[in-house]
């Protein structure tokens, strides 16, 4: 049976969770990935995306043509599920995204227009052709409910899939998509109570801002909604969401290398979820030089990393996973190679566990997927991370505490 004749069925791919022996034995607990790095498009957004699409057609028809902005990713998802359906697609990108990534979008049939120097901008423009297109629907990238249910089903699958009941899930969060149905996902099948962990880097931190506007800087368990004034010197502006009672900062610029979680703000509707959670959110931004690291050990020893051993231009890595991640990826693997910043995301009572106790504990990485890594930025990661040793400490941020971090 073709994919066409079923397409009240689900797209995506239920995607492997491994156990990892690696990142078990650097914190002392059991550490298990969720490959979405393995969906059609590479990434969990083809779950939420391909979602929408489906219902897209099956209301308009097959002459429905989407339309999508994007940093790259959730376009790719919208292109490859426009494939499969059969029908036109178009993705708005900021002039900034790489040539790479175009040349994707466009091996899988999409049309692409690329304008505005930040999302957000390249948002607007898109809203505009829309209106102008009768067939047209505006695709969102990760501020939609349907997106959160589809993304949910990661979580359902997790069930199924994990021993038992994890201590907590680990996320990357840009604009909101994924927590939205990770949050949405334990809701689902009783983990209200699971810790879910929000990482972030510094300078594209716009769900971080959010929640600490709307909790007085991560002391209140009850949302307060803050004024909007905020001073000249604040690295965002602020409005009050009145569907949802809540705050949302918008970002002035963004100043990470992870593109794509290069939103300048986040969805309303999960700083809404996020806020109210039984379990709550824990939150934590860390520097690209920190994410770069964790690119490079997780990725292991690649071919080019071979041929500058041979030079003696680098030392060997470890024999890691030998996947490549994008920085947005990294980002979620992070706590998993340093475990002081580990202990402190998790808190004191973690922290006091013996390391018996420790091993019974199981912690899940939503390795989220993502095109834009090259053997090419692995190396330029290198060099800007050996600059980067001058210091030594990485600076974070865990719920509103500065925490400066040994370097391992």
């Amino acid at each position: 049976m073709t994919i066409r004749a079923v397409q009240s069925e689900n797209l995506w791919t239920e995607t492997p969770l491994v156990y990892s022996s690696h990142i078990s034995d650097n914190i002392g607990c059991s550490a298990y990935l969720k490959l979405e790095n393995l969906q059609p498009s590479q990434s969990f957004k083809y779950r939420g995306i391909s979602k929408f699409a489906q219902q897209c057609k099956d209301k308009h028809g097959p002459s429905v043509h989407l339309m999508i902005a994007s940093g790259g990713n959730a376009g790719l998802a919208a292109a490859v599920v426009a494939r499969v359906l059969e029908v036109k697609c178009t993705v708005f990108l900021p002039t900034n995204v790489s040539i790479d990534t175009q040349q994707a979008l466009r091996k899988h049939g999409a049309e692409i227009v690329t304008i505005g120097e930040f999302y957000s901008q390249t948002l607007a423009a898109l809203q505009d052709v829309v209106k102008k297109d009768t067939d047209a629907v505006l695709v969102p990238a990760y501020d939609s409910p349907v997106l959160w249910d589809g993304h949910s089903s990661l979580v359902t699958e997790m069930q199924r899939q994990l021993p038992r009941k994890p201590d907590a899930i680990f996320c990357s969060v840009g604009g909101g998509g994924l927590i939205g149905g990770i949050m949405q996902g334990c809701k689902n099948v009783g983990w209200d109570e699971v810790p879910v962990v929000a990482l972030e880097t510094t300078g594209s931190n716009c769900f971080y801002n959010a929640i600490a506007i709307n909790t007085r800087n991560f002391t209140s368990k009850v949302p307060i909604v803050p004024s909007i004034e905020v001073g000249d010197n604040s690295p965002y502006t602020v409005e009050i969401v009145e569907e949802y009672n809540i705050a949302i900062p918008h970002m002035k610029a963004l100043k990470s290398r992870a593109a794509s979680l290069g939103a300048t703000s986040p969805a309303p509707g999960v700083v809404r979820m996020a806020v109210d959670r039984p379990g709550g959110i824990k939150c934590a931004c860390i520097p690209d030089e920190m994410a770069m690291h964790t690119t490079r050990l997780f990725g292991g020893e690649s071919l080019c990393d071979t041929k500058r051993k041979l030079a003696g231009a680098m030392t060997t890595l470890p024999d890691d996973h030998k996947i490549l991640t994008e920085l947005a990826c990294s980002t979620t693997l992070t706590p998993g190679y340093n475990r002081e910043f580990l202990l402190r995301i998790l808190g004191p009572t973690f922290s006091a566990l013996s390391p018996e106790e420790r091993k019974e504990k199981c912690l899940v990485f939503v390795v989220c997927g993502g095109v834009k890594i090259s053997f090419e930025e692995m190396m330029e990661f290198e060099e800007i991370v050996a600059a980067a040793q001058v210091q030594s400490y990485w600076s974070v941020r865990v719920d509103g505490e500065e925490i400066q971090l040994p370097k391992q």
